[in-house]
Formats: C-alpha cells, sequence, structure tokens
C-alpha cells in the first residue's frame, strides 16, 4: 500500500506525537510499504518520502511547544495528491483546518481517511478550544473511515470534543532500540533515579527535586543519584534549586539528549520517576522506559499516565505530592524484593506496546477499509 501519515506539526523536533508517526512508518517501510510524511514546516532530509507542505509559526498548546501551519493553497495540495494516489492517508487528530483539514478534503473517494487522536486537556481553556476546532473541522472528520485514540483518556477528549467514538490502540515503541541499548558507566555504583522531559511546570521536575529534600531529611544515610535530562526555561531556577537545598552532590543535569542516549540513560536508570500534572493523553516515555528492561517507572496519577500504569496501581503517586513521590522512592530505593516484582511485571506488560504488534493490527484496518473504497478508476477495490 502507498500509506501518507498526516501531521500539521514538524518532524524536525522529537515529540510524542512524532515518535509515533516515524515509528510507525519506519515499522511499515521494513514490511514493503511505500510510506510518505505529509507535514508541516520540516527542514530535515534523512529521511526518504516526507512532503512538506506548510510553513508553521511556533505556538504553546496543552502545555506543549508546538508548531502550526498557515494557511496552504488548495492547489498545491490537491496536485500532491493526485501525483501520489495513497491508499491510505493516516492522519493525527486534533488537525489544524489550514493543513490536515484541507488535505483530507481534498483526497479522492479511492483514499481511506485514518485518524488516531493524541492528547488530553490541561486546562479548561485546551476543552473549548478543541470543540471549537472540531466544530471548524467537521466536515472532514467525516471523512474519517475510522478513527482511534492512544488512551483511554484521549478516547473519552475525542468524545467529548468531537463527539465521535474512537476505538483504543495505543503508542508505539521499537522495543529492541531501547532494549539493546548500552548503558553509561556509573563508576560510584550509586542507585540511579532517572528525570527525562521539558523543565516546564507541567512536566513536573519541580516536584521530583522538593521530594529528594524530602527523602534526604528523612533518611540521611540513604545514598542515590539523579540524572535530569532535557531543557526548558526553568532549567537556571531547578539548578538554583539543587544548590540552595543540598542536592548537588546527588543531582546532574545532562541537558537535552538524543533519541540514541535516551535509550541508554533510560538502560543506566535503577527508576524512572515521571511526575507530570497532568495534559498526557498516555505517556510514551513510560513504555520506552519500561522497554529499557532495567528501571522501575514511576508515574503521576494523571489521567494518562493512569491509562498506562493502572494495571500495577503501585507505580503511580499522587499528582503534585512531594511527600507521597519521597515515600515511593524509599520503597523503591531500598528494598529490591519490591522492585523485582514490579519489574516482573513490566517485562511482561511491555510487548503490547511493540510497534510489530500495534503495526500488524493498524495493516488489517489499512487493508478492510481499503477495501471498501473504490479505487482510482471508480470501480471497488
Amino acid at each position: 500500500m502507498k500509506i501518507g501519515y498526516v501531521l500539521d506539526d514538524t518532524l524536525d523536533t522529537p515529540d510524542g506525537v512524532q515518535q509515533y508517526v516515524l515509528t510507525l512508518g519506519a515499522w511499515m517501510t521494513v514490511q514493503g510499504h511505500d510510506v510518505h510524511y505529509l507535514v508541516g514546516q520540516t527542514t530535515r532530509t534523512d529521511i526518504p518520502g516526507i512532503h512538506s507542505i506548510s510553513r508553521n509559526m511556533k505556538v504553546r498548546f496543552n502545555g506543549n511547544r508546538m508548531s502550526m501551519p498557515l494557511p496552504v493553497s488548495k492547489e498545491s495540495i490537491r496536485e500532491l495528491l493526485h501525483s501520489e494516489q495513497f491508499d491510505i492517508l493516516h492522519v493525527q487528530m486534533p488537525y489544524s483546518p489550514f493543513m490536515a483539514h484541507q488535505v483530507m478534503l481534498s483526497s479522492p473517494d479511492s483514499t481511506a481517511v485514518i485518524a488516531t487522536f493524541h492528547i488530553a486537556p490541561h486546562s479548561g481553556f485546551v476543552k473549548y478550544a478543541t470543540r471549537g476546532l472540531a466544530l471548524w473541522t467537521s466536515k472532514s472528520v467525516r471523512r474519517i473511515d475510522k478513527a482511534f485514540s492512544v488512551s483511554s483518556a484521549a478516547a473519552d477528549f475525542a468524545r467529548q470534543t468531537y463527539k465521535i467514538q474512537t476505538d483504543i490502540l495505543p503508542n508505539v515503541v521499537e522495543i529492541g532500540k531501547f532494549a539493546d541499548a548500552l548503558p553509561f558507566d556509573n563508576p560510584s555504583k550509586k542507585f540511579t533515579i532517572l528525570f527525562l522531559g521539558r523543565l516546564v511546570p507541567r512536566k513536573g521536575c519541580q516536584l521530583l527535586l522538593q521530594s529528594l529534600v524530602l527523602l534526604k531529611t528523612k533518611n540521611p544515610d540513604i545514598s542515590f543519584r539523579v540524572i535530569i535530562c532535557g531543557r526548558g526555561p526553568l532549567e537556571a531556577q531547578l539548578k538554583a534549586y539543587v544548590i540552595s537545598h543540598g542536592l548537588s552532590d546527588e543531582v546532574t543535569f545532562a541537558g537535552f539528549v538524543t533519541e540514541t542516549d535516551k535509550a541508554r540513560y533510560f538502560k543506566t536508570a535503577d527508576l524512572a520517576v515521571f511526575p507530570s500534572s497532568g495534559g498526557e493523553s498516555f505517556g510514551i516515555v513510560l513504555i520506552e522506559a519500561m522497554a529499557a528492561g532495567n528501571p522501575v517507572v514511576l508515574g503521576a496519577d494523571n489521567p494518562g499516565y493512569a491509562s498506562v500504569l493502572a494495571p500495577y496501581p503501585d507505580l503511580l503517586f499522587e499528582v503534585g505530592n512531594a511527600e507521597g513521590l519521597a515515600g515511593k522512592l524509599q520503597v523503591y530505593i531500598t528494598s529490591n524484593g519490591v522492585r523485582s516484582k514490579a519489574s516482573a511485571w513490566q517485562r511482561e506488560y511491555v510487548p503490547r506496546f511493540d510497534v510489530a504488534v500495534v503495526g500488524s493490527q493498524l495493516l488489517e484496518v489499512y487493508a478492510e477499509v481499503r477495501s471498501g473504497r473504490p479505487d482510482s478508476l471508480g470501480e471497488s477495490s
């Protein structure tokens, strides 16, 4: 099949939706399919099949930084679609009225349209804004043959805003990439805690640091080190907090890390901690950390992370509760038995998110919806 993955945002950043698209696309290519990426303004040239359709502007939405397409020539979109004759367009939702909306409306009847809904709300404003977007793009929504959400939290939000029912098909991870990663050296042999995420309030690094202060106060003899991976506007403030609260011997800031090094850091950690306050529809980093096979994953009990960790609720801690997180840290640092039990569950649980598993399910859906569409000559397939 010829498959076009449609994303209004750029592929120049390594955020969750981009990883979903690229991981699926790479796997589909290995299976022999002709994969293309119809995306917003993108400069990278290391991936074949990129069609950078729009100019984009940077915006903040739902606690994230992203880029939004500016209006695109309908004629250029029609020319692209006529030239490529896609069997499948797989659109990432929510989407802009200026690009993906136009792509869907311009696609021929022979092209089947799949959609995946990716977000959960971080605020009331996001709910109203997404509902407005749904009304604006309602005509193209009717063009969707089959819709999925990456989690129950995303499915609930899709139903509330777009008034559509979606099946749940989770985010994907190339498990082998993380399982086979080489850990970094740990000369001190200290227990290693890892935080990976943007240094913005929503991601909760400040909460982790507060919990470490409490942990040290109550357990002065406990030994550990913490690696913080990521950059963001809070970086200077967080570094100052580390110094002023006596954490300099324990906490290291690694800065921005590549995808290769991300897998290596996960492989190095004993605990991976994700204290996000909300706005998470799934939490692909939880699955990536589990896929590495080494760290036990602790996540804040927001709807997206809970959709992943609910089968093992002891791995969840209350959103915004530094004392509760400190208690979890103490247990998982000091008890080999508790860690071993959690690790065993993670090893059994994580394969269902492998791209080969989810991709195979998607291929069945692609074939099914494509068979219901007329071919390019107007005959049934």
